[in-house]
């Protein structure tokens, strides 16, 4: 499923001549810098295509043959491009192979392109058959030179005044066979329906996030235990050459820099398209990770996205009313290969009111100044450790946007993760304080519990022990605030028994409830008093007769839920009041 959806991704994109789609065989490659050749193969410059586009220096994309696969120290020339030590054997690191990997370049031009008699084609075997670093070496300053070798970049070439050779010459390429075979006894093709023999190897994937440089395979056998039926690598999964090659250029399409279709969430390479154009690809990202911004920009911009796409879905305007479909593909690092994280397909209807879903979930009152709605990736900076979303654990990233996108139970690490984060800072947040809701809420809807839903604002109604000693917490906490002189409150009870409340709240409510006796007596406005007295009456009556030994992970949330409702409803009151 997910490389038949690559592969129409590929052919809908080639069919609009939009974005890196190239015909088979052939791939657009960065290539940072040109030979230039006079008509005679005469070298008469190096030409650098790099330009600097925020801050990094990126080379401009040439349209070339598709590069070979090379796997450990097997030799695979490129044709009319490639490294300098293939492409003019250029040798900076004394490689004992070099004149091989030279040879090979050459011979690879003399052989597939032998039946082409072109000026620029026989410009450059010409510039090739003598020494070419040699020739450079005259013409460029030594350092110059030095330097370049050392870098070992791609290169291709052109003749002074034209396009690249490989532009040149594209009509006259070899090119593999368009269709499918008709042959019978040729494989049959589970992603294009056709058949036809695939390569042994599929081309490398690059630009996913901790995978090698080199790029990594989603599909390979690189391992005799893993092949069967005296098949070998790739032919264990029978693919035509036509589908392996649209899917590799897909996702390196889609994965490339720049692209518009790639976000990243935790550790997890994510992609996203739609199987025909429409807005929502354009408008997804900002759900989930921050929406780019340059200097000039609203800092609220991000805020303002979600907002805005969230109010659109389902409404007339909005570009939730289509059945067409959308895929979310997420892929992590996994060796020399890709492992798939998360794979989610379905319309954008759905999709759309999957995500509505888990905002509603999230929703919780909060400050006036809280516009709330940020993307996941501030929910999962707020509870990473030194705010650093690098500490979140590897697979709760991806495990949550799985949940947002399927409307399954959010991951139970979601919860553990939140609850220590809490204990270990003693604060409660909106953000950690909605994710809560949402967990439970979500659990509680899905499995059916006794338990009561978790409203947006405070409910006084609520008996559970954990929410409700969450509350008291939050009432004994703005008793001894109220009752400190302005500015000589060091720590709070919050700062230094906030843990032990909400896990084991026996061992610290009982010297709670004495000491708030002393701080009430410190309160001169008897109004205030009385209705410190009435809410801790209130809450307290609706608590067990023997307070419990010990909170389960659940409550630990819920009283971190009655924590916060019950400080902006304090907060609140306060507010109206002034």
């Amino acid at each position: 499923m997910i490389l038949q959806a690559l592969y129409g991704y590929y052919q809908r994109k080639s069919k609009l001549g939009e974005g890196d789609a190239a015909p088979r065989g052939f791939q657009w490659k960065e290539i940072p810098y040109l030979i230039v050749l006079d008509k005679s193969g005469n070298f008469v410059s190096i030409e650098d295509t790099q330009e600097r586009v925020e801050k990094k220096l990126k080379a401009k994309k040439y349209l070339v043959p598709i590069a070979p696969v090379r796997a450990g120290s097997t030799i695979r020339p490129g044709l009319l491009w490639d490294q300098m030590e293939y492409a003019l054997g250029a040798n900076p690191r004394d490689r004992s192979d070099i004149e091989e990997r030279f040879g090979s370049f050459k011979e690879r031009l003399s052989t597939e392109l032998k039946a082409i008699d072109h000026p620029s084609l026989n410009a450059l075997q010409v510039f090739l058959l003598g020494d070419p670093c040699t020739k450079i070496g005259e013409k460029l300053p030594e350092d110059e030179w030095r330097k370049l070798q050392d870098k070992n970049p791609f290169v291709a070439f052109r003749i002074d005044g034209e396009p690249p050779i490989a532009d040149v010459l594209y009509d006259l390429l070899p090119k593999p066979e368009a269709d499918e075979s008709t042959n019978p006894e040729d494989p049959f093709c589970p992603v294009t329906g056709g058949r036809g023999k695939g390569p042994l190897t599929h081309s490398k994937i690059k630009g996913v996030w901790g995978a090698q440089s080199a790029g990594a395979t989603l599909v390979a056998f690189n391992l005799r235990a893993s092949e069967s039926y005296g098949k070998t690598q790739n032919q264990n999964a029978p693919m035509s050459g036509v589908a392996a090659d649209a899917y590799t250029k897909a996702l390196n399409m889609l994965l490339g820099d720049g692209s518009r279709n790639r976000i990243q969430v935790g550790d997890a390479s994510t992609v996203f398209w739609a199987d025909r154009d429409n807005s929502f690809e354009e408008e997804f990202p900002a759900f989930f990770t921050m929406v780019p911004k340059n200097e000039n920009d609203d800092p609220d911009r991000d805020i303002l996205a979600v907002k805005s796409l969230y109010n659109s879905i389902h409404t007339e305007a909005g570009v939730s009313n289509t059945k067409t479909h959308f895929f979310v593909l997420g892929l992590a690092p996994n060796a020399a290969r890709i492992a798939v994280r998360f794979w989610h397909t379905g319309t954008i209807a759905e999709l759309s009111s999957k995500i509505r879903r888990h905002y509603d979930d999230l929703e919780i009152m909060r400050s006036p100044k809280d516009q709330g709605r940020y993307a996941l990736y501030h929910f999962l900076k707020d509870i990473a450790p030194q705010q650093d979303i690098a500490n979140i654990p590897p697979n709760l990233a991806g495990n949550i946007m799985r949940a947002v996108l399927e409307g399954s139970p959010y991951p139970a690490t979601l919860l553990q993760q939140i609850v220590r984060r809490i204990r270990a800072e003693q604060e409660v947040t909106r953000i950690r304080a909605s994710l809560l809701k949402a967990y439970l809420n979500r659990w509680h809807r899905i499995h059916s519990t006794a338990e009561k839903e978790i409203l947006v604002a405070l409910d006084p109604d609520n008996i559970n022990p954990g929410y409700r000693l969450g509350r008291l917490f939050a009432v004994l906490e703005k008793i001894q605030e109220d009752s400190a002189h302005p500015n000589k409150l060091n720590a709070t009870i919050r700062d230094r028994f906030y843990g032990a409340a909400s896990s084991s709240p026996v061992t610290v409510f009982p010297q709670l409830l004495k000491l708030k006796n002393h701080h009430l007596a410190k309160i001169e406005n008897q109004a205030f008093r009385g209705s410190f007295e009435k809410r801790l009456t209130e809450i307290i009556g609706g608590l067990p007769t023997d307070m419990p030994r010990h909170l389960p992970m659940d409550d630990q949330a819920r009283f971190a839920i009655g924590y916060y409702h019950q400080r902006q409803d304090l907060f609140t009151k306060s507010d109206k009041s002034e």
